[in-house]
């Protein structure tokens, strides 16, 4: 069975879709259609932008979303028997199993970018790369430090966990991680402390713009960041999408749940090969490939 993953911020590159813009005139007409429901030339940020430009948030998670879903919205046989996505990589997903629309799910993905960047101003705040250390281990760590916000926030692989919290509470996590024998616990160059209870701000803006979005049966289950099994209820869906921001990504779960359901190829749809590389750490015996 064949489940197609999604990446999530941070896959970006300068130039990145210009390739298929030039080259496919459906990626182009999608991505003239992107420029209209933005209200901005992305396109012109994407293409020939600096990596910097690029970093901006309401114009990073919109890049990576329509890189992914153009890619596979124009891509022959794109049938897969499962999707799922890392973080904002799920709203990819929910498009390409046909539960949100293309222009949908793009208005979606800015109104979260624009709401995660003002709680971000809200609550200085920011995350770090754990290495080496069992997750029970860093869930404890996590649970010790009670004068500060500090919470396991994406499950990548066994032995990567990123946490996320205060810059106050990341600083003490860092330290007592180092003492208990972690390899790394590396800061991450982040605005924010995403997928913790400092996003809450941004929560309920993105459920106000979630409940007012149509969304229609998946031509397929979705293993969602917060569930980490199959999903087909539309209403399950939704509610799921809403605590994602607040709530960890748990990755490692989720291609567990996918390969103990038959799944035996894990293809990439979207820019980089970090989510190829992770399955292959949580699940070696999958294939994997990526559009």
């Amino acid at each position: 069975m064949k489940a197609i993953v999604f990446p999530g911020q941070g896959a970006q590159f300068p130039g990145m879709g210009k390739d298929l813009y030039e080259q496919n005139p459906k990626a182009k007409e999608l991505f003239e259609k992107a420029n209209e429901v933005l209200g901005f030339r992305i396109t012109d940020i994407m293409f020939d932008g600096t990596a910097e430009e690029l970093k901006e948030t309401k114009v990073t998670q919109p890049a990576i979303f329509l890189h992914s879903v153009i890619l596979a919205l124009t891509s022959e046989n794109f049938k897969p028997d499962m999707v799922a996505g890392h973080s904002l990589g799920e709203f990819s997903g929910l498009v390409a199993n046909g539960v949100l629309t293309f222009e949908d799910g793009l208005r979606l993905v800015s109104q979260r970018a624009l709401a995660m960047q003002e709680a971000c101003e809200i609550n200085p705040s920011t995350m770090a790369a754990i290495l080496g250390l069992a997750d029970e281990k860093v869930e404890e760590i996590c649970e010790s430090i009670s004068e500060e916000v500090v919470v396991p926030a994406n499950y990548n692989c066994p032995g990567q966990l990123v946490i996320s919290g205060s810059n106050a509470g990341i600083e003490i996590a860092c330290e007592k991680m180092k003492e208990a024998g972690a390899k790394r616990a590396l800061p991450l160059p982040v605005g924010g402390a995403f997928h913790s209870p400092l996003m809450e701000p941004a929560r309920q803006k993105l459920q106000d713009a979630i409940l007012a979005t149509p969304f229609s049966q998946p031509s397929c289950p979705v293993y969602q960041n917060v569930s980490t099994t199959a999903v087909t209820d539309v209403e399950e869906i939704k509610n799921n999408l809403i605590a994602q921001l607040t709530a960890p990504v748990k990755w490692t779960q989720s291609v567990q749940n996918m390969v103990a359901d038959g799944a035996t190829e894990f293809v990439e749809c979207g820019p980089g090969k970090v989510l190829q590389g992770l399955v292959k750490k949580i699940s070696p015996e999958a294939a994997t490939s990526s559009i």
